[in-house]
């Protein structure tokens, strides 16, 4: 058995990069960040930022492009995925992106975001997952 599963909460640094293709598909891209609060060994607070790379989909990516501004703060559910490539001087690069499932805006309401009722979780389409599993699972 394996699992791949990422959970994120943090704010978007920049509004997403949307992408029309030519077969209809949308993609959006989101720069989201994520900061850790601890107390050093001498008792002082520090602040340490991650940035990810979420890539949404299809009817989640139009939501995205719909609703998902700067400083929106995001609850992200989703896969990791790795990209690996040779760039033009011949050199091994890769790239860690989240492949977003599900996206619920959080946070105060902005004026170019709809009430909390009308919408209450960004949803991408359900896939086949569990589909196979049997009935009578230990838990």
């Amino acid at each position: 058995m394996s699992l791949n599963k990422v959970m994120l909460i943090g704010n978007v640094g920049k509004d997403p990069e949307i992408r029309h293709l030519e077969n209809d598909s949308v993609v959006a891209s989101i720069a989201l960040a994520t900061t850790e609060r601890y107390k050093d060994k001498n008792g002082e607070w520090q602040e340490q930022t991650e940035w990810h790379n979420i890539v949404c989909w299809r009817a989640l990516a139009e939501r995205v492009e719909k609703y998902v501004k700067k400083g929106s703060q995001l609850f992200v559910e989703g896969r990791i995925k790795t990209n690996n490539w040779v760039d033009k001087e011949g050199q091994k690069r890769y790239s860690v992106e989240i492949l977003a499932d599900s996206i619920q805006l959080l946070g105060k309401r902005q004026e170019t975001q709809p009430a909390p009722q009308t919408i209450q979780q960004i949803v991408a389409p359900a896939e086949s997952f569990g589909e196979d599993l049997p009935d009578d699972l230990p838990f």
